[in-house]
């Protein structure tokens, strides 16, 4: 039995290769369903996302006429050469496929050292295949393994404490200024991707209220509607400036959309109460003459990227940390793998039960000298013993029938003899 990760990548491929093989959710149980017929393996499980589509794998026999067998299949499924394929993809097999989805997990293979949304795309992968029923014993406790790993990762290095975008940047800041952003008003300058990202983290982190002022209004509104925000024309800006705790902007104008005059008229308005600007534009939204005034906070994306470039190097050395968790982490799933094999798990299953009877047996021996009646000690002895030994199979038994699962059912009829006759 072999562990399988087969993959493409942002390292492997650009999103014009990436994206001739990547998976829609809406046919993924189907596309696992025929994995597991075409490709011939045991267990299956897509991970599809912008920066990645990975096929972990379960399967017994030869690893090349896997591979072979699953390019063909890709290239059937996607309609898509295998020329074109090939050059992009990376394998791993067995230790280092459980350490490289391990890695991945954890963020240490992503594009931004250790974001943490590839986790969630990875839980989603799992009950993808859970419920497509293409997961079993092997994967269902890899997928496990590796979920905790992230999270020791998580809790034991500082490896997702460090802003490293702009817009967590931007956000991260406002945190250490304002003692809680609960009641915080923002208005958000612009509605491109930068500043759509601004926004998800300020709504993650229960911001009070948001107004987003765009030059157009229909898209300001398609990205406000997600986060329950307001939406205002440009020019609405001076007369909503006041309003603002916090300002940031991100447009392409090719001049200043907030001058000085305009930030000084908000902040009489306010009584002085101080103003957090971020300008994350390039040709700058905001006037560098407003970091003269008293009252506000001004940083550009210059003030933020020296910031990030501190952040990354923390990161950095997180990882090394990281990467010491993964492999003791692999190193034991493959220790417990090894044990699956039918020599060990016979041996394994003979200590447990043995262990099992010399404990009954000690308090049997325990009763005996305290003398109590030794026909009512051999009966309870007997009787705890077939109680110990019955309750997994009968579980699994119950298990099998209640889920309908018939041809389970008839295996495990088959393991303890049900049907024999003496």
């Amino acid at each position: 039995m072999s562990i399988v990760a087969v993959g493409i990548n942002h390292k492997t491929a650009p999103v014009a290769v990436r994206e001739k093989i990547s998976f829609n959710p809406d046919n993924l149980s189907i596309a696992l369903q025929e994995m597991l017929n075409e490709v011939q393996c045991k267990e299956v499980a897509i991970l599809s996302t912008c920066n990645r589509t990975e096929l972990y794998l379960v399967q017994d026999g030869d690893v090349e006429q896997t591979q072979e067998r699953l390019v063909q299949w890709l290239e059937n499924y996607h309609n898509v050469p295998a020329s074109t394929i090939l050059p992009s993809l990376y394998w791993h097999q067995d230790q280092q496929a459980v350490n490289h989805m391990m890695r991945v997990a954890c963020g240490l293979d992503s594009l931004v050292l250790g974001e943490p949304q590839i986790l969630g795309q990875m839980k989603q992968a799992y009950s993808q295949a859970k419920a497509a029923g293409s997961m079993a014993l092997v994967m269902d406790r890899l997928f496990q393994r590796t979920f905790g790993v992230a999270k020791q990762v998580r809790t034991e290095t500082e490896i997702g404490t460090s802003a490293v975008s702009v817009a967590f940047a931007s956000v991260n800041l406002a945190k250490h200024i304002f003692a809680s952003l609960e009641k915080a008003r923002v208005l958000l300058v612009g509605a491109g991707e930068t500043i759509e990202l601004v926004a998800k983290h300020l709504y993650e982190n229960n911001v009070g209220k948001i107004t987003v002022a765009n030059r157009t209004i229909a898209r300001a509104e398609n990205m406000a509607k997600q986060i329950g925000a307001e939406v205002i024309t440009l020019a609405q800006i001076p007369e909503q400036m006041c309003h603002a705790d916090i300002v940031i902007s991100s447009t392409g104008s090719t001049l200043p959309i907030i001058g000085k005059g305009m930030v000084e008229q908000a902040l009489i308005t306010r009584k002085h109460k101080p103003i957090f600007m971020v300008d994350l534009a390039v040709p700058r939204d905001i006037e560098e003459q407003v970091s003269e005034l008293e009252d506000v906070f001004l940083y550009t994306v210059d003030d933020l990227q020296s910031i990030i470039a501190k952040n990354i190097e923390n990161r950095r050395k997180a990882a090394v940390q990281a990467e010491g968790i993964v492999n003791t982490q692999s190193d034991s799933f493959m220790s417990w793998l090894r044990g699956l094999n039918t020599q060990d798990t016979v041996i394994s299953y003979r200590k447990q039960c043995l262990a099992h009877r010399d404990q009954l047996l000690e308090k049997a021996l325990v009763q005996l000298k305290n003398g109590k009646n030794s026909e009512a000690v051999v009966a309870e002895l007997a009787t705890k013993l077939s109680n110990k030994f019955m309750h997994a199979p009968t579980s699994a038994l119950q298990s099998a029938a209640q889920g309908g699962e018939l041809d389970k059912l008839l295996y495990l009829r088959d393991i303890f003899q049900i049907d024999q006759q003496d």
